[in-house]
């Protein structure tokens, strides 16, 4: 039997915080870490707390359970078996109007009909009568779920070829430069378009095919890095003293490529986000997602008056964890480059 979508749910965040956990405690038993995490947080305090923001709306988001039936309760009968998460239960279940009302409207946009909720919309609502704020804290864990998702397929992936073709070189080394040139000489565009087409446009498919698509530059980066890494001394002091190849990887070139690797996953982060915006444009994004939102503003701002408040909230919503990433990743990288360390001091 299946375990329903809401538990699995569940259970994923469950095992993400203790990732999370647990990795958060190894890195504060090394020095080096601890000390980037001080630097970083005295860099960027807001940028860190606007992420930490967007991270609890995801995870309130992720977090759902199904309500029992109360007797002569109208409004939740249509709720039965139907699981609400912790963002859902801040609104009323029955937050729904006809269709589009203004933020902090009484009455309807369109004929000035009485709202059932009247003033209570902060964003107001969109076409079928949805509340804009409840959509857009919605989208934090879409938008999430993307960059996290794809990044554990995109990562672990131009690690293992970056690091394959730096360290062997050869033919190890031909094979993944072609791939690398091949996909690097395809439109990123088209070749996104293609590959959800053929698996389709559910969350796993859109993830696996910006994943495909999205390790080149990484594995660009850490191929260089390998090949500048693996001529250098204490490297072919392990290798006198009769290290393996994998251990060598394991412990010294590994550990130099963490920097490289944090800091692509914010850059790749905000790339992947965008790329789902690109895909709802064209009409294959993911339903609750900001882009779905911006897309459908296209026709709501030819409409007279233009209804503008669905697209005001999902871009400020969608500037504002591009700017905090990117901020971020400029920080991570003055915190984790020698040089720039070195300058500063």
């Amino acid at each position: 039997m299946l375990m329903p979508a809401h538990l699995v749910s569940n259970l994923i965040v469950a095992t993400l915080l203790g990732g999370v956990a647990l990795l958060a405690a190894g890195l504060c038993r090394a020095p080096l870490w601890r000390a980037a995490a001080r630097a970083l947080a005295r860099r960027r305090p807001l940028a860190l707390a606007a992420l930490g923001l967007y991270a609890l709306v995801a995870l309130l988001d992720s977090v759902s359970w199904v309500d029992a039936r109360v007797a002569g309760d109208p409004a939740g009968a249509s709720l039965v078996n139907h699981p609400r998460t912790l963002i859902d239960r801040l609104f009323p279940p029955d937050f729904q109007e006809r269709s589009y009302a203004a933020p902090l409207a009484d009455v309807e946009f369109y004929g000035g009909a009485a709202l059932q909720h009247p003033g209570a919309h902060l964003l107001g609502t969109d076409i079928i009568g949805r509340d804009v704020l409840h959509q857009t804290l919605r989208g934090a864990r879409v938008a999430l779920l993307i960059g996290g998702l794809t990044s554990l397929i995109a990562i672990p992936l131009a690690l293992l070829l970056g690091v394959s073709a730096g360290w062997f070189g050869g033919r190890v080394d031909d094979a993944v430069f072609f791939m690398i040139s091949t996909l690097a000489s395809m439109p990123g565009l088209l070749l996104l378009v293609a590959l959800v087409m053929v698996l389709g446009t559910g969350t796993a498919q859109v993830c696996i095919a910006l994943g495909v698509t999205g390790w080149v530059g990484l594995c660009r980066l850490v191929r260089a890095e390998t090949l500048k890494l693996r001529e250098l001394d204490y490297i072919a002091a392990a290798r006198v003293l009769g290290a393996t190849d994998l251990a060598i990887v394991r412990r010294h070139i590994l550990p130099n490529l963490a920097h490289l690797v944090l800091i692509g996953f914010v850059l790749m982060f905000s790339g992947l986000v965008l790329s789902e915006v690109m895909l709802s444009w064209l009409g294959l994004g993911l339903e609750g997602s900001w882009g779905r939102m911006i897309d459908q503003a296209r026709t709501e701002l030819s409409r007279q008056p233009a209804v503008w408040w669905n697209l005001a909230a999902a871009s400020t919503a969608l500037f504002g964890l591009i700017l905090a990433v990117n901020l971020v990743a400029d920080a991570l990288r003055d915190v984790l480059d020698p040089r720039t360390a070195t300058e500063q001091r």
